[in-house]
């Protein structure tokens, strides 16, 4: 009961006027990300990190989330329309989406992409809202040990989700890490890594980091690798609307992608793109009519993109509830909430009740609106295909630099902004993810904290977090998700060495 009147109080936050102008700014921003290609919403989120940092923090994480979301449906348009999916997680999509195009059937493909994604949403914030108190509820008795043992999970984790290869996500954090120690140490006082550097007192700041890696490390790879060919777009031609048939072959794929989403989303490992992946084979395999898939199943479409914003909103339980990012945009989020001075986890709940329900209320919102706008506005997104490309990361480069002067006017600012840029560019072209590093700075101050309460208590006994079950078994998980996939791919190797 007490969750149903949190979440009725979260309701009348986010039907404030201001919230729900966020909202929607949000969900239109997120759309038109989604559908631009090479635009990610982390970049977004990144892009609009300096310019709100003097406005409300429910009202700018509101706004994010609604970037998120709506960048889950956006990149379905491009899927369809374009065979080029925004995002990893639209991938399923393309395989039949696109086929429906070409079959003078976008209409319908898209009408099913934004009702399910309207479906999965709701469904899944209902699993949001009643999850992640139980979660808070255990995790408001950690202690010191066990929250560092989180913490732990939380890098092994980050650092095998992203990218080809798990020593190249550790090298990451590990940057990141390095990062966070730059600043004056609060337990002592001491400047460490300042170089005698004043700017470099506060330490590194989050958004410029973010800024430099996402927003112009992606703009320069782009911009590498531009050809200057653009793509073919098909046009929506007929009834954008859904038939009977369209329905019935539609809702159960859309719950079957939610019951697939959700859970894999909400897992510290979790992501999009598994969940997608799954439900088209699902749905390839549960269908009663096997030899369309390939040629253009509703299907193939509907259950796939339930699944992709059923995981976008899976991921903000360990967000919310625990501090873990597991997908780029989560950790930008995460950059969100730390530049207002709040640290997601079990006492936002308790110190911030209003904000957090009013965000997990504002996915409803948020999902509505792109329902209700959306559809309408199929053939204005469709023209925004044709911006060109070098307009567009100009664009990107030049908003870049003028919202991190804005938030920290200096030149040593804006000087690690480039470096930072050309180091997100770099790791792009040797294949490192640049999540990681973000997830380094933000939660490496916060484990060392951690680290050096646990010893204090415990008077400088190591063994303190391996006493306790919880920071033990914690432990063990990291270990095995850090050892899994090296001895995984060990054991493939001498097999085929066998062979």
């Amino acid at each position: 009961m007490d969750t149903l009147s949190l979440l009725a109080d979260g309701i009348w936050v986010a039907l404030q006027p201001g919230n729900l102008l966020f909202a929607g700014i949000g969900v239109l921003l997120g759309t038109l990300v989604g559908i631009l290609p090479g635009i990610s919403p982390s970049l977004t989120v990144a892009l609009l990190l300096p310019v709100t940092f003097k406005l409300d923090p429910t009202g700018s994480i509101i706004m994010f989330a609604g970037i998120y979301f709506g960048s889950m449906y956006g990149s379905s348009t491009t899927a369809i329309l374009i065979n080029t999916p925004g995002e990893a997680a639209s991938i399923a999509t393309a395989i039949e989406g696109h086929k429906m195009a070409l079959g003078g059937r976008a209409g319908p493909a898209l009408a099913t992409a934004a009702i399910g994604s309207f479906v999965a949403g709701s469904i899944a914030t209902a699993g949001l809202a009643l999850l992640a108190p139980l979660i808070v509820d255990l995790a408001v008795q950690f202690g010191p040990w066990d929250y560092l043992a989180l913490m732990m999970v939380a890098f092994v984790t980050v650092s095998a989700t992203f990218g080809s290869s798990v020593l190249r996500g550790l090298t990451s954090l590990t940057l990141g890490l390095f990062l966070g120690l730059v600043g004056i140490d609060k337990l002592t006082g001491q400047a460490r890594l300042t170089f005698e550097v004043p700017t470099l007192m506060d330490g590194i700041s989050i958004t410029t980091l973010a800024v430099g890696l996402f927003a112009m490390g992606e703009a320069l790879h782009v911009a590498s690798r531009f050809t200057g060919i653009a793509e073919k777009v098909e046009r929506v031609s007929g009834s954008l609307w859904m038939s009977v048939n369209d329905w019935k072959a539609s809702w159960k794929p859309w719950l079957r992608g939610t019951l697939l989403g959700f859970p894999i989303g909400a897992l510290p490992a979790g992501g999009a793109e598994v969940p997608t992946l799954l439900s088209y084979t699902l749905e390839r395999k549960l269908t009663n009519n096997p030899q369309q898939f390939g040629k253009g199943a509703i299907e193939g479409v509907a259950g796939p993109e339930a699944a992709n914003n059923a995981s976008a909103t899976g991921t903000l339980v360990p967000l919310l509830a625990l501090g873990l990012p597991t997908s780029a945009t989560a950790a930008m989020m995460l950059a969100g909430f730390q530049q207002y001075g709040l640290v997601p986890g079990p006492l936002l709940f308790a110190t911030n009740p209003e904000m957090v329900w009013g965000l997990i209320a504002s996915f409803l919102v948020g999902n509505l609106m792109l329902l209700v706008l959306n559809l309408p506005l199929v053939g204005l997104w469709v023209k925004l295909l044709a911006i060109p490309q070098a307009w567009l990361y100009a664009g990107i480069l030049v908003f870049a630099a003028m919202g991190t002067l804005a938030a920290n006017p200096s030149t040593m600012e804006l000087t690690m902004l480039v470096v930072f840029g050309l180091a997100g560019y770099l790791m792009r072209c040797w294949d490192y993810p640049v999540a990681p590093m973000i997830v380094g700075l933000i939660l490496g101050p916060m484990a060392e904290s951690q680290f050096r309460r646990a010893l204090q208590v415990s008077l400088g006994d190591y063994w303190v977090f391996f006493k306790h079950p919880v920071s033990a078994t914690l432990l063990a998980i990291a270990a095995i998700a850090l050892l899994a996939p090296l001895l995984f791919k060990g054991l493939r190797r001498f097999r085929g060495g066998d062979e």
